[in-house]
């Protein structure tokens, strides 16, 4: 499967994440995104989704508002601890974005993610709760990282 993955602020391609889906068999495009400017973040990653009309977009914090300002298409959204309210005008995800997010951030507030839920009138389990920081990073928020991706469309959320 293709997929675009937008990585956080202050973060690098390349991390813990799309490396595990890449390890999985997955064509991951994880292009680098600046710090400093949310629209130039937004273009570069809606010229990446243009070229490479990948399945899926994984967005992690700033990434994941950033999935949700691009014109998208069919692609469906895989948000992990979604910087929604910091950066970004999108205040709703399309149906079958899948949000997954820890109660334990102390970076992004799990509230968040559940008003992100409500507002878009996602089902509940929808959000998946997982993880004990904002990184997602151990093996168990990997994995249910990866099911989502490889299971998502099979919802018909």
């Amino acid at each position: 499967m293709k997929i675009l993955f937008l990585h956080g602020w202050q973060s690098v391609p390349g991390g813990v994440k799309p490396t595990f889906l890449a390890q999985h068999g997955h064509e991951v495009f994880n292009p680098a995104l600046p710090d400093e400017d949310f629209e130039e973040v937004v273009r570069i990653a809606q010229a990446e989704f243009d070229i490479h009309r990948p399945h899926l977009i994984v967005g992690s914090s700033r990434g994941g508002a950033a999935a949700m300002n691009l014109r998208s298409g069919d692609a469906r959204l895989i948000l992990l601890c979604p910087a929604w309210k910091k950066w970004g005008t999108a205040k709703t995800v399309k149906p079958g974005t899948v949000i997954l997010h820890s109660r334990a951030d102390d970076v992004v507030s799990f509230a968040d993610s559940e008003e992100l839920a409500r507002n878009s009138r996602l089902p509940a389990l929808a959000l998946i709760e997982v993880g004990d920081d904002h990184r997602l990073a151990d093996k168990e928020s990997l994995e249910r990282m990866l099911r989502a991706c490889e299971t998502t469309h099979l919802w018909g959320i």
